[in-house]
């Protein structure tokens, strides 16, 4: 099967403070831009199926293509980002000038930060996730809406590379895999861009 991955739209920078608050934003006005512009991209990929993360970003990127298509959206928790459980997202279009709020990010333990279960455990439900993704969805093509990071270590699965860290997916770069039954996963492509360009350069 050919499973095309996409990192959601750009979202708005969202902060809460709550006790049992998360930061789950929704796209802002340019990543539904975004998200439009990649479903007119998508529509003719023969699309059989779409799923998306439970996160808003990236159920709202996936809508667009599932409004064109008449296709119901799919959401697996386990295609959530790694940091899920954090009380900020802030695009790095809109961190300080200065780096301040960076260099705040990467201070300290930064895979403590960015895998809110431990990197193993993220790991171990990305991977089931898709390979649940490939055996529900024998010879068709799907397409996966989720994360920077989900996609990184899904890759990092494949190709065996060490730093997740290593490699960036950008807001509605398109993955592809190609999945046979046999366990045997092939990557053709790594964050294809050229549907957004001029919306991501901003």
């Amino acid at each position: 099967m050919d499973l095309l991955i996409v990192r959601h739209a750009r979202p708005i920078r969202h902060e809460v403070d709550g006790e049992h608050e998360t930061a789950d934003p929704p796209l802002s006005e340019l990543g539904h831009q975004q998200a439009k512009r990649t479903a007119e991209y998508l529509r003719n990929e023969g699309v059989d199926h779409i799923v998306a993360s439970t996160m808003r970003r990236a159920h709202e990127t996936a809508m667009p293509l599932a409004e064109m298509l008449g296709l119901e959206i799919e959401l697996i928790d386990d295609l959530k980002e790694s940091d899920h459980k954090s009380k900020a997202y802030i695009p790095v279009e809109e961190m300080d000038a200065d780096g301040a709020e960076a260099a705040e990010i990467l201070e300290g333990d930064i895979h403590a930060k960015l895998f809110s279960d431990g990197f193993d455990a993220f790991e171990e439900r990305v991977v089931g996730a898709f390979n649940y993704v490939i055996e529900s969805n024998r010879s068709k093509t799907v397409v996966a809406f989720c994360h920077g990071m989900t996609t990184m270590v899904y890759l990092r699965s494949i190709l065996k590379f060490p730093d997740p860290l290593a490699m960036i997916v950008d807001y509605c770069g398109i993955t592809r895999v190609r999945a046979a039954f046999v366990g045997i996963r092939s990557v053709r492509s790594i964050n294809e861009t050229d549907h957004v360009r001029d919306l991501i350069d901003r």
